[in-house]
């Protein structure tokens, strides 16, 4: 069956600008009312590398931050999210609530954008007849159940999961620019609009993939009747859309397996993947209807066998026949149908991402698809008496979204649902020990490492933060044992090397430490504190020309480490190149005002190149600092009588 060509009809006179407004406010207030307490949530999980140790949202300045590190972190392949943060980080650092404010604006704008999609898409000559008189009451319930709903807590609260919500919005307004232009007597802008969007939304998350294709299943669907008749109406728009796919493309090829998380020969092959999505898919939809329990870390569980998950597949089977089908015979529902089919396709099929086979988050705008049948199901059955049912609907999920922030107040609190939840999920246990080392809980930190390690006793990452809780416990022999297994089972993992070294330095073993600080450089040659640590031994080695290297080296990466330019102050101090030592030692002090030795040593330099008042004036400030400290007033006893004289 053909659709009627035609463009999408004017609005009836009853959808005035006033009703509109309304519902954007509504929106607006319902978003503020359910994540208000949502802002004080701490950094937690993929936040920390993707906002806390990511040095390229320090700035602005481009490509800086549009050049994302290359590890599996959320920003990876993904310049606009990247950018994002930079812009979180130029306004407040690391200041929790302004990454939470920017997650909630997205959302809220992505809900309003939805009501605009689907307003018009109402009013469209194929659904005008049924649907045009109610079509702003109904895209405001389909926009306000989808935004409340709890299962869009890790797309908002959970921070780094903005590359969901910020691909959604460019998804969305690419398909409102693209609607509008069907209908504007100047549809150019529009098109650049709906162009400029998509090509955004390709810079923030592959899932962006299937926005050219939506636009033209949505063109004949619902506006020109045909794909042909699509193409043929509006040939550059779909030419400028096609386009960003390039971007797509080579966004993917740089970003490679995203830090050995997502792709082929991981350990998970595409059939056990697969089998593994047909649960997921169905639990995801089960969680569209009854939002509980719901759970941040699924593990890395698959499924080996179709015979535990056929009657699963079977029904996802005759979902997408169905969609099929209606794409034929019933094309609002085929499009509806193939929303969510595509849009979780890059995710939930054959494609492995090796650290997460299930997400809630990946349900972000297919969630849509699932609240516009249950919107239309009950509007069929109620008619207008509907709206009493979706004002308590929404109210509900606003509550439970309201409920389940209160999980994320905390990473210990959230990981401890996570195991009250899934506890056979090993990697929760792991990541609730770093929570409780954290807060200075160690022995329950220590308890909860050593059943992660036995869970899942090859992740080397649960391995490396175990042994950094031991080595803070002063069980170096232990915490160097987690360390070698951890290294043994992943040797690229330089802070593993790192740390190792830090407990081999401890043990006295430190031609053991120094070897490796040196493989933790080789591994990433921007570790400041490890240029620092191999310098110190260096030094004690008597190897004084490498460890001026390695200071320099340290200063250049972070010239921020107060502990590296001091050091590299007193090791130019020690060889007798004074001058060269005096501004490391003003800039450690600009870092650390109350280091009391980098005050002495200064004085002690000052007093070498013959500047005694400036010599007593530091030493001065370090007896105040250390009054009690006999080297301190020893010095300034000279120091004081020779500026005397």
């Amino acid at each position: 069956m053909v659709l009627a060509k035609g463009k999408i009809v004017r609005p009836p006179p009853t959808s005035s600008r006033a009703r509109i407004f309304v519902a954007a406010a509504l929106l607006t207030a319902g978003a503020l009312a359910a994540w208000a307490n949502s802002f004080r949530g701490p950094f937690i999980f993929d936040d920390l590398p993707a906002i806390v140790e990511n040095t390229t949202i320090r700035t602005l300045a481009l490509p800086g931050a549009l050049a994302p590190p290359h590890t599996g972190q959320p920003a990876n392949g993904r310049p606009l999210v990247n950018f994002s943060f930079a812009l979180n980080w130029a306004i407040a650092g690391a200041n929790v609530r302004g990454y939470h404010v920017l997650n909630l604006a997205i959302h809220t704008l992505a809900a309003l954008a939805l009501f605009g999609v689907v307003r018009r898409t109402l009013r469209s000559r194929p659904l005008a007849a049924k649907f045009g008189t109610d079509a702003t009451p109904l895209a405001f319930a389909l926009a306000a159940l989808w935004m409340l709903h709890p299962l869009q807590t890790e797309s908002v609260t959970y921070i780094s999961q903005r590359a969901e919500s910020l691909a959604g919005l460019c998804l969305l307004l690419t398909l409102y620019g693209s609607i509008r232009g069907a209908d504007s007597p100047v549809p150019m802008r529009w098109h650049a609009l709906a162009v400029v969007m998509c090509l955004l939304g390709m810079a923030t998350k592959e899932v962006m993939y299937a926005a050219p294709l939506l636009v033209l299943l949505h063109d004949r669907t619902f506006i020109a009747g045909t794909f042909r008749e699509a193409l043929r109406r509006r040939p550059w728009f779909y030419t400028g859309l096609a386009a960003t796919w390039l971007l797509l493309g080579w966004l993917v090829k740089q970003a490679g397996n995203r830090g050995a998380t997502a792709g082929f020969g991981l350990g998970i092959t595409p059939w056990h993947y697969l089998l593994t999505q047909c649960s997921a898919l169905i639990h995801y939809v089960r969680l569209a209807f009854w939002p509980a329990p719901l759970v941040l870390d699924y593990g890395v569980v698959t499924t080996k066998f179709l015979s535990e998950v056929w009657p699963q597949a079977a029904l996802l089977v005759a979902l997408f026949g169905a969609t099929l089908i209606a794409l034929t015979r019933y094309p609002p529902w085929g499009f509806v149908g193939a929303w969510f089919f595509l849009l979780l396709a890059p995710t939930s099929s054959v494609l492995p991402l090796a650290t997460q086979t299930i997400a809630e988050h990946r349900m972000y705008l297919p969630l849509a698809a699932i609240i516009a049948a249950i919107v239309v199901g009950v509007w069929h059955l109620l008619g207008r008496r509907s709206v009493v049912v979706f004002v308590a609907i929404a109210i509900a999920l606003g509550a439970l979204t309201a409920q389940r922030n209160i999980d994320y107040r905390s990473a210990v609190s959230i990981w401890q649902d996570n195991i009250a939840k899934r506890p056979d999920s090993p990697r929760p246990y792991g990541e609730l020990a770093s929570a409780l080392s954290d807060t200075g809980r160690i022995p329950e930190a220590l308890a909860a490492y050593d059943t992660a390690v036995r869970l899942l006793p090859n992740y080397p990452k649960v391995r490396h933060n175990y042994g950094v809780a031991l080595a803070a416990a002063g069980r170096l022999d232990e915490a160097a044992a987690q360390f070698e297994l951890a290294v043994a089972q992943l040797p690229t993992l330089a802070d593993a090397h790192y740390e190792l070294g830090n407990v081999r330095h401890e043990q006295g073993r430190n031609v053991e430490a120094l070897a490796c600080y040196e493989a933790a450089i080789r591994l990433r040659p921007d570790f400041a504190l490890a240029h620092n640590n191999a310098a110190n031994i260096l030094t004690n080695f008597g190897r004084t020309d490498e460890a001026l290297v390695h200071y320099a080296a340290a200063v250049h990466v972070d010239p921020n480490l107060p502990d590296a330019q001091y050091n590299w102050a007193n090791t130019l101090a020690h060889v007798g190149r004074f001058a060269d030592a005096l501004p490391h030692y003003e800039a450690a002090l600009q870092l650390a005002p109350a280091l009391v030795s980098a005050h002495e040593n200064l004085g002690i330099a000052l007093f070498n190149l013959g500047r005694y008042a400036d010599a007593v004036r530091e030493l001065e400030i370090a007896q105040g600092l250390a009054p009690e400290s006999e080297s301190i007033r020893a010095n300034l006893a000279t120091a004081r009588a020779r500026a005397a004289r």
